[in-house]
């Protein structure tokens, strides 16, 4: 129901006495008080990638709408049924292979991402990242592995791989003497860039209009080394959330099943705490997987060939993979955030860039939107030889956000069907 508005010169009057009401949030323009509650109530994006699709007669249910049949995969996701949607029909269009990669979380237009031609541009946890900047002591995390994060500049970001490091930056408080140390380190940043920013000033009056359109790129660098250097200062004077929960271990890479999940867990614990809001994280292993029944690599498994031994074992692994996936998305409902819970106020989008490994086919991707607050519709189809673009969807998760944008990647428009 609307909340009504208050004048600002609203009195409380008894007696013959006006009483000054004290400024209420009610007094406020309606959209400056949604801008309240908006930051007191943060939505979160987590892009989880896998590198070798999922066997798609065992990902995608054979009907649609709210009340489809779950196929095999999606059984292990039913706890939270009313809380994701499937979607089929939805690509890149890339042509790619193995290179489609890393236009996963880009969707760059189809003409950028061809095999040793790469040209591409900023990846959605990025966009979300660039608009919440500031809020969170981390902007951003890429971890777990892949080529999936790029900046604005198409430049990869290098994710970190050790799931120990990433712990030790979220919630390990550093000594005086490391604290010392960084505090100068930021401080040094800050005195070469304003020296460099000094020295372009006098320099741009020298040049002519293409090179000054080369230099403001430049410059535009510049700014956001010095904004991220003034949050590092800020952030680096604030204590660190402190956990009762033990540091993980590092896991080898066949130990697939509990590597993921421990990723999950760092995901969980970054969200509750409010770590950072933007995440992607590249699931995968080439390595044979420590999963009974399963005796060849991931990757042989996937390159299957219709070969029905080697189907069974890829299912073994991919049925591993959703339990585990399902239990995160159990955990996040589990956890509260004033009225909400983490996975209400969390876009969690769960994808391959492959829709059938074997052949290294880029259409058709095995997608999955969970929670977010979407009004979640069961099983989507779209046309699975004309692929509508994945970037509709992506355009969808940012406004979801709150961020006012239309365009992104390749997109012709907005997902609009939850």
């Amino acid at each position: 129901m609307p909340r009504p508005i208050l004048d600002r010169r609203t009195f409380l009057r008894s007696s013959g006495i006006a009483i000054g009401l004290p400024f209420l949030d009610a007094m406020m323009p309606l959209s400056a008080a949604e801008a309240k509650k908006a930051a007191s109530t943060p939505k979160r994006v987590l892009l989880v990638g896998r590198p070798l699709g999922m066997h798609a007669p065992n990902f995608f249910p054979t009907d649609t709408g709210k009340n489809y049949t779950p196929s095999r995969y999606l059984k292990f996701l039913q706890s939270r049924r009313e809380d994701f949607t499937v979607f089929s029909g939805l690509s890149h269009r890339y042509g790619a292979g193995h290179y489609a990669e890393v236009g996963l979380f880009t969707g760059v237009h189809p003409d950028f991402i061809r095999p040793n031609d790469i040209k591409n541009s900023i990846s959605l946890d990025q966009e979300v990242a660039s608009h919440l900047a500031g809020q969170t002591r981390f902007n951003s995390l890429v971890i777990g592995g892949g080529s999936a994060a790029w900046n604005r500049r198409g430049v990869r970001l290098p994710a970190e791989q050790r799931v120990s490091s990433v712990f030790k930056q979220l919630f390990i408080q550093g000594t005086a003497d490391e604290t010392a140390r960084e505090m100068r380190r930021i401080k040094d940043g800050q005195s070469i860039l304003d020296d460099v920013r000094d020295q372009l000033g006098s320099l741009n009056a020298k040049l002519g209009s293409e090179d000054r359109d080369r230099l403001d790129l430049y410059v535009s660098s510049i700014r956001e080394a010095e904004q991220k250097l003034q949050q590092d200062e800020t952030w680096q004077l604030t204590p660190k959330p402190k956990l009762d929960v033990k540091p993980p271990q590092e896991l080898s890479s066949a130990q697939l099943v509990e590597r993921s999940r421990q990723w999950y867990d760092l995901v969980h614990l970054a969200f509750q705490t409010d770590s950072t809001r933007a995440i992607s994280l590249w699931l995968g292993s080439q390595d044979k997987p420590e999963i009974q029944g399963v005796n060849i690599g991931h990757h042989d498994a996937s390159h299957h060939g219709q070969d029905p031994g080697k189907l069974e074992q890829l299912a073994l692994i991919e049925d591993a993979e959703m339990r585990v996936f399902g239990e995160f998305l159990d955990k996040l409902k589990a956890s509260t955030e004033g009225d909400s819970t983490l996975l209400d106020r969390s876009s969690i989008f769960f994808a391959s860039n492959l829709g059938n490994a074997s052949n290294h086919d880029n259409m058709n991707l095995p997608v999955i939107l969970a929670g977010g607050g979407y009004k979640h519709a069961g099983h989507i189809v779209h046309d699975k030889q004309n692929n509508t673009f994945l970037s509709n969807l992506f355009v969808r998760m940012i406004q979801q956000t709150g961020i006012e944008l239309d365009k992104f990647g390749a997109n012709t428009g907005v997902l609009s069907e939850i």
